[in-house]
């Protein structure tokens, strides 16, 4: 790839978002039954199969039977929390409208489908181009100080949250391990078990990605301050749908970007693949950033639905910004970088 990428450190953390309001926990009509009723069944079928752009999708569709348990997080606010006034996604949108193949392609099968996922014991390996490999336990992921940050999320399918997600910098965890100076890129991979991910066993189920899961950024990105590893959302350690019980979040991307169940994180020489790049090249590039001016082959990129409080149809249609709203301190990583050839 071409361009120089280079790693910044922000005196202020002006991408915090401040809450304005939380709104209470609602419940969700079937999605089905609400598409069956207005007649649009067909819309969504003659969509390609692999990639859909979630147009009703605002609903879980099938309520889970018994419901993973969460517990409250001991954590942080920044002491630069601050940034423009969002109102936060309710929380059960944030984890009844999700995309996580592993456990189906409808945006209500993560929460239909994860419910008995096994998040303890978890290992979290660390290793490649660094000097202490390390192991982190599912304890050990909450033994890092914690703190939450409210950072918005940009599907690539044009739809968005605003999300309280509490965890630690990925940065920390690089540096825990120490990065020897080969190490030029940052892989990740999720949980490979077809036990607990019907996807992973069925390739038709699992939207035709190529099991595990795999990402990947540039060491720049990885270092990032705004780089996160989330271990909760709103107060609470994650659920499965959302990628319990670590997941990376890097907001000025595309939600496929921030892979859920991580339990690798390996340093390279070299530029790892990555799942959807693999799979459509022409569709989703390696860097994967939120850029309102590339549209994606099959839909525009100018605008998103932002998903927040109100019924079905309530989502707000506005301007999507240049890397999400976050270029005063991403921005510098690409100096040089065609972003229209990368993307």
């Amino acid at each position: 790839m071409k361009g120089r990428f280079t790693t910044g450190i922000m005196k202020k953390a002006a991408w915090q978002l401040s809450e304005n309001e939380a709104t209470p926990r609602e419940v969700f009509r079937d999605r089905r039954q609400i598409i069956k009723a207005l007649g649009l069944g067909a819309i969504g079928a003659s969509m390609p199969g692999y990639v859909q752009a979630g147009l009703f999708d605002l609903f879980g569709s099938h309520p889970p039977q018994s419901e993973f348990v969460t517990r409250p997080l001991t954590y942080i606010k920044s002491a630069h929390y601050k940034g423009s006034e969002e109102t936060l996604t309710p929380y059960e949108k944030v984890t009844g409208h999700n995309n996580f193949y592993e456990f189906g392609t409808d945006k209500g099968d993560p929460a239909a489908n994860a419910q008995g996922f096994k998040v303890d014991p978890w290992m979290l390996r660390v290793e490649g181009e660094v000097e202490r490999p390390l192991t982190l336990s599912y304890d050990d992921l909450f033994k890092f100080a914690l703190e939450e940050r409210i950072y918005r999320l940009r599907c690539v399918e044009a739809w968005s949250m605003v999300i309280p997600w509490v965890g630690f910098p990925l940065a920390a965890v690089l540096k825990k391990a120490g990065v020897k100076p080969e190490g030029k890129y940052v892989a990740f991979e999720t949980l490979f078990d077809p036990e607990q991910f019907p996807g992973q066993r069925n390739r038709l189920m699992g939207g035709g990605i190529h099991y595990p899961y795999v990402e990947g950024l540039t060491l720049a990105e990885a270092s990032n301050e705004l780089s996160f590893l989330a271990v909760g959302l709103y107060g609470k350690t994650l659920p499965p749908q959302n990628g319990a019980p670590v997941r990376l979040v890097v907001p000025w991307k595309y939600g496929f970007k921030s892979i859920k169940s991580v339990v690798t994180i390996r340093v390279t020489q070299s530029q790892p693949p990555t799942s959807w790049n693999q799979l459509a090249p022409h569709e989703y590039g390696f860097l994967g950033n939120v850029n309102p001016q590339v549209d994606h082959p099959r839909w525009s990129q100018a605008s998103e639905r932002r998903i927040g409080p109100g019924g079905l149809f309530s989502a707000t249609r506005i301007p999507t910004q240049m890397f999400n709203g976050y270029g005063e301190q991403v921005a510098h990583l690409y100096h040089g970088v065609d972003l229209r050839k990368y993307y």
